[in-house]
């Protein structure tokens, strides 16, 4: 198999800080957010005792989730043997570290006291799924970064396979444990579920994709070059099976849930009486996140630009369906007798109102622009733009 190769972006030094002013913009409103809230307390935002993940932990957990997903593109290059794939590898990896740190920068402005991480950082409760979590993100950065060194120094090229299957491994292992937490969660009427953890999994196939989709065609635009139809049409595909697995995984998880008594409720709330939370699965999650999308990637004469919207069109509705999880999950109402009727001054048994500020959103868009911030500079210095080797992809063909 020849080896791929890479190439730096065009040079263009005043489109490169005004993108850095843009993406700087964006993390100076997110900084000023957290010093709001770290200085008045999360009274000021929108999230309350009953409702206590709000919008920063849905871009954080798309963030993470996304971060193990794009590193697939990478996994099915080295692992797996695919030229194609092999020659996005090393962008695949830098995606994930970026999403990855944008994530996580999220999680930690939003606790309130983030000086707190000292203590989940030295002493673990190996029975939580969170410090478990917090073994699995660091173990992610380190092993993706050995990743990365491996597959774009030449002379450390033969430890790439053995690293990729560990960074293969890895995101599978730490995409369940994120997953987990809400599988665990047996006191939420809408989390509770052994279907939480493969489900994440294909969720992060999807949007990781999307999200590399997204990076790659606009590097492609950057530089004015133009992606091979066939590549083209590998990757489109790819990306619908993943959409399509994605739908199929939602439709089990509610039939499964309608199946149980028990669940009856959550299940006439989330997807008949829910309000902003119906409207944002039916919508958000099931039309803009799956049925467009699968209908831009497979309408004949398919091309770069739709299917970048098509990539678009899933990041948003992977938003949707974290909104929908998290915050909807929560603002059902808490059963705290199961079989009894609770009443009592302090909302018992009433659907929690969340209204959230702009501060919530500045510090969910931070991340993003972090993750942003951390791709342009990488892209930029180093050499992450694929070349192609199309001899070695005639001979797969």
């Amino acid at each position: 198999m020849a080896s791929a190769s890479y190439v730096e972006t065009q040079s263009r030094p005043a489109a490169f800080w005004g993108l850095l002013a843009a993406g700087g913009l964006f993390l100076l409103a997110a900084f000023a957010a957290f010093l709001h809230f770290e200085h008045s307390g999360h009274v000021v935002t929108g999230m309350d005792n009953q409702i206590v993940w709000g919008i920063p932990h849905v871009f954080a957990v798309f963030l993470i989730v996304a971060a193990s997903g794009v590193l697939n593109v990478a996994s099915i290059g080295s692992v797996f043997g695919k030229p194609m794939y092999k020659a996005r590898a090393p962008l695949s990896g830098l995606l994930a570290l970026a999403m990855m740190a944008g994530g996580l920068a999220v999680l930690a402005a939003d606790l309130g006291r983030p000086d707190r991480l000292i203590v989940a950082m030295t002493h673990f409760n190996f029975k939580s799924i969170f410090a478990l979590n917090m073994m699995f993100y660091s173990g992610f950065f380190a092993i993706v970064a050995a990743y990365l060194v491996t597959m774009m120094d030449r002379s450390l090229n033969g430890y790439s396979k053995i690293v990729g299957f560990l960074a293969f491994f890895w995101r599978l292992a730490l995409t369940t444990a994120t997953g987990s937490i809400f599988g665990f969660l047996i006191a939420r009427t809408a989390y509770g579920s052994a279907l939480m953890a493969p489900m994440f999994i294909i969720y992060s196939f999807a949007y990781g994709l999307a999200a590399f989709l997204i990076v790659q065609g606009s590097m492609y635009a950057w530089n004015g070059l133009q992606l091979d139809a066939r590549i083209l049409a590998r990757m489109k595909n790819l990306l619908a099976v993943f959409v399509g697995a994605a739908l199929y995984f939602t439709a089990v998880m509610h039939l499964t849930s309608l199946y149980f008594a028990k669940q009856d409720a959550y299940e006439r709330f989330l997807l008949l009486d829910g309000g902003i939370y119906t409207t944002a699965f039916w919508l958000g999650q099931v039309a803009v996140g799956g049925i467009l999308p699968l209908a831009l990637i497979f309408a004949p004469g398919a091309t770069q630009t739709r299917v970048i919207a098509a990539s678009v069109l899933v990041v948003l509705g992977g938003l949707a369906q974290m909104f929908v999880t998290i915050v909807g999950g929560q603002a059902f109402p808490l059963e705290m007798f199961p079989g009894y009727a609770v009443s009592s001054t302090f909302q018992d048994g009433i659907v929690n109102s969340y209204s959230p500020v702009l501060g919530e959103f500045a510090l969910g868009f931070g991340g993003i622009a972090l993750a942003f911030l951390i791709t342009v500079v990488a892209v930029r210095v180093l050499r992450f733009l694929p070349q192609d080797d199309f001899a070695a992809l005639k001979a797969e063909d």
